[in-house]
């Protein structure tokens, strides 16, 4: 059995004079072939670890001030040896019960209105899912276009499930048809969703419509004045 361990460290700080709540969180999370560390404040990412890379990245957007955190990689190593520690223990304890598993809601959509031509993204957002992570493949008109994607990390909700997403860049043309494949352990099968490029064009019928009124109008106001001039003519 695959066990999944996680640490949640929630501080809650209020500000006495506004009267407001600020939430900082610590997350630490393994597992036999994952890890995570991440800190998060008010239900946002600051910053995470990339086990891979062995960097701290930031996860605020490029207009955001940068958040200062020198030692964070050493903060991540630090709790996810713990938590490998620990998992061993845990591991014994716990192998003869059944592990939680909640499978994943899946959606795809645009991240912007969209223009034919136009590069945009689309989101494939899988949430309320236990144990992470998810795995997401796409496909362009049935040909596989994963390695073009990118996965974040996962996220915790407050029901203590997580969330996740994976972003595919995109430029749309109309016909073309995308799917994203999301699989869980949760999932007897694999989750596919498509989404289809498919641009409505402006209706010209309401414009035609008054045109076609206006004209109607003008020509009645036109005749009418035409009549009225014959008969003041004629008197």
């Amino acid at each position: 059995m695959k066990l999944f361990l996680l640490f949640f460290t929630l501080v809650c700080v209020k500000d006495s004079e506004a009267q407001n709540k600020f939430h900082h969180l610590q997350l630490s999370v393994c597992s036999e072939t994952d890890k995570e560390y991440l800190f998060g404040d008010d239900g946002e990412v600051m910053v995470y670890a990339d086990f891979e890379k062995k960097d701290i990245v930031n996860a605020f957007p490029p207009f955001a001030d940068p958040i200062g955190f020198p030692a964070g990689f050493g903060a991540a190593e630090g709790a996810d040896a713990v938590c490998q520690n620990n998992l061993k223990v845990h591991s014994e304890e716990f192998k003869d019960q059944p592990l939680q598993h909640d499978a994943p809601q899946t959606s795809i959509y645009p991240r912007d209105d969209v223009q034919l031509g136009s590069e945009n993204t689309l989101i494939c957002h899988s949430t309320r899912f236990f144990p992470p992570p998810v795995r997401v493949r796409w496909t362009k008109n049935n040909l596989d276009v994963t390695d073009n994607s990118s996965l974040s990390q996962y996220y915790p909700n407050e029901d203590e499930t997580f969330n996740q997403f994976s972003h595919l860049t995109f430029t749309p043309q109309e016909g073309d048809v995308y799917t994203c494949t999301v699989e869980h352990e949760a999932l007897q099968t694999p989750d596919t969703r498509t989404w289809e490029v498919d641009v409505e064009l402006p209706s010209v019928g309401p414009a035609v419509f008054c045109g076609v009124g206006l004209a109607v109008g003008l020509l009645g106001v036109a005749t009418g004045t035409f009549f009225l001039v014959k008969g003041n003519q004629c008197n």
